[in-house]
């Protein structure tokens, strides 16, 4: 009978080892993911990564007359900055705006400050002055700032008279009414003409 319950004892004693030897392995394995939960991880899409810039991805648009009229650019801040002059010299074409340059699309052929242009999708460049500015729609639409900027390429150029603002606009902004594209920063608004071609 001794014997038997020493048996007995041993073979509990084996059968408990062995699973506390199982347990132990499971314990110590790295978790493991299934594929769905390792894919959301994964980069984030690059209209994300866009809007964590400094100057965030933004989109103005809006109806004139049945014309849609759609600008999409960055948008800096001032930060304390000279804008006009300073950060952005006099004289020299500009993106308007920061990173790629703004766009401008227009459902159908449109007359800018009483000049005719063909419907599409445009780089919206200018040239800041003090008193006035121009505005030039180049036919190379995506593209990185005014780095490689093609004179030749220009569809049309417009000049406009910027106007001043009596509060500071922190943020670079575009909006579409009023058969105008304005472009507000700093404290300057520069209005731009917009009218179906007929």
């Amino acid at each position: 009978m001794k014997t038997i319950l020493t048996a007995l004892l041993m073979g509990l004693f084996f059968l408990v080892a062995c699973n506390n030897s199982e347990s132990n392995s499971q314990a110590d394995a790295p978790p493991t993911e299934e594929p769905s939960e390792m894919a959301t991880e994964a980069t984030p899409p690059e209209d994300e990564a866009k809007s964590k810039r400094p100057s965030p991805p933004r989109t103005a648009s809006g109806a004139i007359g049945e014309m849609i009229v759609e600008v999409n650019y960055s948008s800096p801040s001032v930060k304390g900055r000279k804008i006009w002059g300073g950060l952005v010299p006099n004289g020299e074409v500009w993106r308007t705006g920061a990173n790629e340059a703004t766009t401008i699309s227009f459902s159908k052929t449109v007359l800018v400050e009483g000049k005719k242009l063909a419907a599409g999708k445009y780089s919206l460049f200018t040239i800041p002055n003090e008193g006035k500015w121009t505005v030039i729609f180049n036919t190379v639409a995506d593209q990185w700032g005014a780095y490689e900027y093609d004179k030749t390429k220009d569809a049309l150029r417009v000049e406009v008279i910027p106007q001043p603002l009596d509060e500071l606009v922190e943020m670079l902004e575009f909006a579409v009414a009023d058969g105008k594209v304005t472009l507000r920063w700093e404290k300057l608004a520069v209005p731009i003409s917009v009218a179906p071609a007929g």
